[in-house]
């Protein structure tokens, strides 16, 4: 990574507005004149666009363990095909979900375990951790009514946890992504939260 590379991840539960703000500081650091790469999980890469085929197929359920596998794979593919390069090359990477997502999802939501998936995707990042984590945080009430509102988009696992899946997020009293501290490979990454209004 050069001194110029910055890798900034956006986090939180559905429906927060991730993918917006996202584009809105892409934008205001490219006007700034910096090379950003925008990307997202899951599915940035041709290989991670078929995992996330897998894990939106309705008539096939996933196992959870095997669940956490493929979002490893795609996040493996990511890293290695998009992240990176980037980062090698000077340029500020700013993502829509990473790490923090499995470890809510995966490691809280579906009962996997933190410390597992944690470990499981420190192989898969080669020990890729953020700059910087953005948590958007939004009431659970108004959650649920903009996903009321808008056409699923999500992994299958976040629809299937339904009212649950709001939980590895708000359950957390840290202003950081769920199992962001100390003691695990996300301790190092500064993160702060951010309340947005419904």
């Amino acid at each position: 990574m050069t001194a110029t590379a910055h890798f900034v991840v956006l986090e939180g539960g559905d429906a927060t507005g991730k993918s917006t703000q996202l584009r809105g500081l892409a934008t205001r650091l490219r006007d700034a004149g910096h090379d950003v790469v925008e990307t997202f999980e899951p599915g940035a890469t041709p290989l991670g666009s078929r995992l996330r085929g897998l894990l939106l197929d309705e008539g096939h359920p996933v196992d959870p363990v095997a669940e956490a596998l493929l979002m490893a794979a795609d996040r493996a593919e990511h890293v290695a095909e998009v992240v990176r390069p980037a980062l090698q090359r000077g340029a500020w990477v700013v993502c829509d979900r990473f790490v923090p997502s499995s470890l809510a999802y995966q490691g809280v939501g579906r009962g996997l375990g933190v410390a597992e998936v944690e470990q499981l995707n420190e192989l898969a990042t080669a020990g890729l951790v953020p700059d910087l984590v953005v948590v958007l945080d939004l009431a659970p009430d108004a959650a649920r009514a903009r996903m009321a509102a808008a056409r699923p988009k999500t992994t299958r696992s976040s629809r299937e946890l339904e009212p649950r899946r709001l939980a590895p997020w708000t359950e957390t009293q840290a202003a950081s992504p769920a199992a962001i501290r100390p003691g695990t490979m996300w301790s190092g990454s500064p993160s702060f939260r951010v309340t947005i209004s419904p």
